[in-house]
């Protein structure tokens, strides 16, 4: 992944990338060519060095049962925008300015594992369901179901476990632009009901170090 320096994301946004929860791609290659699938995977930070991701696939899904060749990859995303360039400041002052695009986004990398048993699948649908209910007024629990019809269920999926190897990560949030097209960049985004995009944007400018006064306009 191509990532400017002002675009790194530090720990704190990658952990945030990693364990919101949300759906994410998984990409292998296999001998059959490259596999991908779009599912929701709970991230552990206790497995391993650097943590795993947890999913399952459906059985008849063949990414599972072809053996990757080298690393997964599991590409995550976070809120993404359309930034527009009236955002800015900076345009009413000189009108160099282009539209571009804002997003975090995190390229994973590790081992995949396969988990067909019915142990490890049922816990893991658990402790899956339990990131999505939480916050709900009337939370879901697997229990809430019949036990045969969860079997039945379970015996129709796949485990898969990325064991995370290095992780690249990229947080583009008008860290480019000065402060006042970055609180621009903001105020629009509100206006347009892009509210989780809005909110990165802020704490991104939040996190700007202060201007030294020999650099402040007097």
């Amino acid at each position: 992944m191509y990532i400017p320096a002002h675009f790194q994301a530090d720990s704190v946004a990658i952990r945030e990338l990693l364990a919101a929860p949300a759906a994410a791609n998984l990409v292998t290659m296999t001998a059959q060519g490259m596999l991908a699938t779009l599912l929701p995977l709970r991230y552990d930070p206790s497995v391993g060095e650097h943590g795993a991701l947890h999913g399952h696939l459906a059985r008849n899904n063949t990414q599972w049962s072809e053996p990757a060749l080298g690393e997964a990859l599991v590409i995550m995303q976070g809120a993404d925008a359309y930034i527009s360039p009236t955002w800015y400041a900076s345009k009413a002052e000189h009108g160099r300015v282009v539209p571009t695009w804002n997003y975090s986004t995190a390229h994973v990398y590790g081992t995949l594992v396969v988990h067909d048993d019915p142990a490890w699948l049922a816990g893991h649908v658990r402790r899956l369901t339990d990131l999505h209910e939480t916050g709900a007024e009337r939370p879901w629990s697997v229990d809430d179901a019949p036990e045969r019809f969860i079997a039945g269920q379970l015996r129709a999926i796949v485990g898969v476990e990325v064991l995370i190897s290095r992780i690249e990560a990229k947080t583009k949030l008008s860290q480019n632009r000065s402060a006042e097209d970055a609180a621009g960049v903001v105020t629009g985004l509100r206006a347009s009901g892009q509210a989780p995009s809005a909110d990165d944007v802020a704490r991104a400018l939040s996190e700007r170090p202060p201007v030294p006064q020999s650099k402040v306009r007097k």
